[in-house]
């Protein structure tokens, strides 16, 4: 063979490199699990045990994930996770598209009440809808996607307020009240009351503040960071949504607002969710 010309390298039969990396996932999955539930570290024995090999396999499999700081090793000679793990989960989260997210639950709940879903965003002391989800039997409502609204008016503001920014309250009450129906709250002292009410009971209640004879209640979305990125709500005709039907409904907004939390990545969300589980402490 001539001077210039070398034998390919031997491939690694792609069955081992599978198995080797399923091995692999398994004990970094292992390491978040201990993690998550208190551990410090879990021992080289450890992993060993839970991949039935031996411990210099174990050593091999990590070698990679400890170079790319998916792993680290700890001065008791163990492992746990990595600032490339965080990183890695971190660009995950911030990924997620909120409308993707909360589209399945607002679907559900269109279904299940009968009532006009929506989902809408903080602008400043705004609120802006970015999805809206009606069934056959919903009463068609004015809204629309990419409308604006003033919070102070509207139960998705009364909760994006309640829960966010601390600095938001001041911020709406700096914007003179408009009185959209003749039950619109325009005194400051009163709707301050209103956001109090709505942080202890958890969401919002628009009682035909808004549009004349529309009844609406809302519950904060949070993100991977547990801050508010938006607030969902049902809507629908005073008739058809009875004053005496709010604290149900109100209560189950609450739980599918933690649900899509979660699917944002929202540790808070999920901690809530796992009190409210049958058998769990209610809030």
């Amino acid at each position: 063979m001539p001077d210039d010309e070398q034998s390919p390298p031997s491939p690694v039969p792609a069955r081992n490199a599978a198995l080797s990396l399923r091995r692999g996932l398994t004990v970094l999955d292992h390491v978040a699990d201990r993690t998550r539930n208190g551990a410090a570290s879990v021992s080289l024995g450890e992993l060993a045990t839970t991949l039935g090999t031996a411990k210099s396999t174990v050593l091999r499999l990590t070698a990679p994930m400890v170079e790319t700081d998916l792993l680290r090793r700890t001065p008791d000679a163990g492992f746990t996770l990595g600032l490339g793990a965080l990183l890695l989960g971190q660009s995950y989260l911030e990924g997620i598209d909120l409308r993707a997210a909360a589209a399945p639950f607002m679907r559900r709940t269109a279904e299940s009440t009968g009532l006009t879903c929506h989902l809408v965003v903080p602008d400043g002391t705004d609120i802006v809808y970015v999805d809206k989800v009606e069934t056959r039997g919903t009463v068609r409502m004015g809204s629309r996607i990419g409308h604006r609204l003033p919070m102070r008016n509207t139960a998705s503001g009364k909760a994006i307020v309640a829960f966010g920014d601390p600095g938001l309250l001041g911020a709406v009450l700096a914007v003179p009240a408009t009185a959209m129906t003749d039950q619109s709250i325009t005194d400051d002292g009163r709707w301050r009351q209103e956001v109090d009410r709505t942080r202890a009971r958890g969401y919002g209640i628009d009682d035909r503040e808004n549009e004349p004879g529309i009844r609406c209640v809302a519950a904060p979305v949070l993100d991977h960071a547990n801050q508010v990125v938006g607030a969902m709500s049902i809507s629908g005709l005073a008739s058809r949504f009875p004053a005496a039907a709010v604290r149900e409904l109100g209560d189950g907004v609450v739980r599918t607002a933690l649900e899509i939390s979660v699917a944002l990545g929202s540790s808070s969300a999920q901690l809530a969710l796992r009190r409210t589980a049958p058998g769990g402490v209610t809030r």
